[in-house]
């Protein structure tokens, strides 16, 4: 069973900057790594992706310019670095790890259990 640990969330003003990152409990080489976020009421939705060989991203149109996202394979790990936090960026943020970044994107096959990232304006 693959666990997926996220942290880095918490709270940051209007304008400032988080890290996020999720560490896998299995060898990520082989797989696309994303970032969701959920906010209340709301259902989730897909932030960002990264291909297994991080030549390729894909980011939502409210992440673009100011969300980047990386992965270090020889830790396992994927980051969002968030910059220009919005009131409307408030949400929790999950990691998740899927096949292929269309199915990273999509249906991923694993979720981690989330980060609460707060914004104050």
């Amino acid at each position: 069973q693959v666990q997926l640990v996220e942290s880095g969330g918490g709270l940051v003003q209007a304008g400032g900057s988080l890290r996020l990152s999720c560490a896998a409990s299995t060898r990520t080489f082989n797989y696309a790594m994303g970032w969701f976020r959920q906010a209340p009421g709301k259902e989730r939705e897909f932030v960002a992706a990264i291909s297994a060989s991080g030549r390729n991203t894909a980011y939502a149109d409210s992440a673009k310019g100011r969300f980047t996202i990386s992965r270090d394979n020889a830790k396992n790990t994927v980051d969002l670095l968030m910059i220009s936090l919005k009131p409307e960026d408030p949400a929790v943020y999950f990691c998740a790890l899927g096949n292929t970044m269309v199915v990273v994107t999509t249906t991923p096959g694993y979720w981690g259990q989330g980060t609460q990232v707060t914004v104050s304006s």
